[in-house]
């Protein structure tokens, strides 16, 4: 397996990331060594809360929450999830599914033998981190999800797995532009199991025809969000000649200081495509487990959503009063905050972790 390793150069001016490294060796299914990067911030023998990210960021998004966890006497780990951030980086598409991430999660929490955990995961790290949970239950001592899923399409229509493979598979390139029109129009994956793979289809095919996947200014418009005259320049040259989609801001180019150049995206660039929206897709049988798991778990389970997150809204619907450990919390939907609720909740999302600890 060829690996990329990022250099320790590449982060040297993000003013605002100065917590210590922290690196765990563990194994690919071919034998190979990847090194897996984490931050532990807080006491040691403090209550110890896990934040996993998701896709195309990395534990910088976890900068603004872990002084405020730290202040209410919380220890802090946040990984950095093979193929982004300090993390080595497999350089081929087939190196990368959802079994070999949570496979290689679960080596580096064996590794480092966490225990007593309060879970927080978004995006990927919520799709990852409980699957950890079903794996590795003693582990854990509470659940925290936010803008995130445990996907089961079992029963979608034929119809509509037939047409997102063609679309998958017709060749067409989509823009910035395209992409980011259908997924505006979702209609969230609880209202519309059928239309939502379509449209999610889109995600998962600009990520993957994109070589040079725009992490940072994807950031940029999503937690920025700067005026349509300073970014319309770009996102037509995009669509109309294909040009690169560079960060111009400090925020930007953090988020895309990872990947020194498009050879390192490939975790980016595959993911997507492995989140499982059809019958057909190899996770299928693994998520139909954890769900067994999850219908049973009774542990506290607190969900932190959005309203203006047009890839998971609705989702927490799924999970509060049908997991037995979601009866009787105070669970929170935040008028706005985006998909990367980290960024602008970040005080309400410490907030509400600190205190379930405290009061479970």
């Amino acid at each position: 397996m060829k690996i990329l390793r990022t250099p320790d150069s590449c982060f040297s001016s993000l003013s605002d990331f100065s917590f210590d490294p922290h690196y765990t060796q563990i194994k690919t299914h071919d034998g190979s060594d990847l090194q897996v990067h984490h931050i532990d911030e807080g006491p040691k023998e403090a209550p110890l809360v896990l934040c996993m990210h998701g896709q195309p960021v990395w534990s910088y998004l976890y900068r603004k929450m872990i002084p405020f966890l730290n202040t209410d006497g919380l220890r802090v780990i946040c990984p950095d999830l093979v193929g982004y951030g300090k993390s080595d980086k497999p350089a081929s598409r087939d190196d990368y599914s959802y079994e070999c991430q949570v496979d290689w999660m679960g080596q580096w929490l064996e590794k480092n033998d966490f225990s007593g955990i309060t879970f927080f995961g978004q995006d990927w790290g919520g799709l990852i981190g409980l699957r950890m949970v079903v794996d590795h239950p003693d582990r854990f001592a509470r659940v925290v999800v936010g803008n995130t899923g445990l996907p089961l399409n079992a029963d979608l229509e034929q119809d509509t797995v037939d047409k997102v493979m063609a679309f998958r598979q017709d060749g067409q390139r989509l823009s910035f532009l395209d992409m980011a029109f259908a997924l505006s129009r979702l209609g969230g994956v609880v209202d519309e199991p059928d239309a939502y793979p379509m449209g999610f289809a889109h995600w998962q095919k600009f990520c993957w025809n994109t070589v040079d996947m725009p992490a940072g200014f994807l950031m940029e418009m999503m937690i920025n969000r700067p005026a349509t005259w300073k970014v319309a320049p770009r996102v037509l040259l995009n669509r109309y000649l294909g040009t690169a989609l560079r960060p111009i801001t400090p925020l930007g180019r953090a988020y895309e200081s990872p990947f020194p150049d498009a050879s390192y995206k490939m975790g980016p660039r595959a993911m997507p495509s492995q989140v499982p929206t059809l019958p057909t897709d190899p996770s299928l049988e693994a998520q139909k487990k954890a769900w067994e798991f999850f219908l049973q778990f009774d542990k506290p389970f607190l969900c932190l959503f959005t309203e203006d997150d047009p890839v998971t809204s609705g989702l927490e619907r799924s999970f509060i009063g049908r997991v037995p450990g979601t009866t009787g919390l105070p669970h929170q939907i935040f008028p706005r905050g985006g998909h990367f609720l980290q960024e602008r909740c970040h005080r309400e999302l410490s907030a509400a972790i600190s205190e379930l600890i405290s009061s479970t």
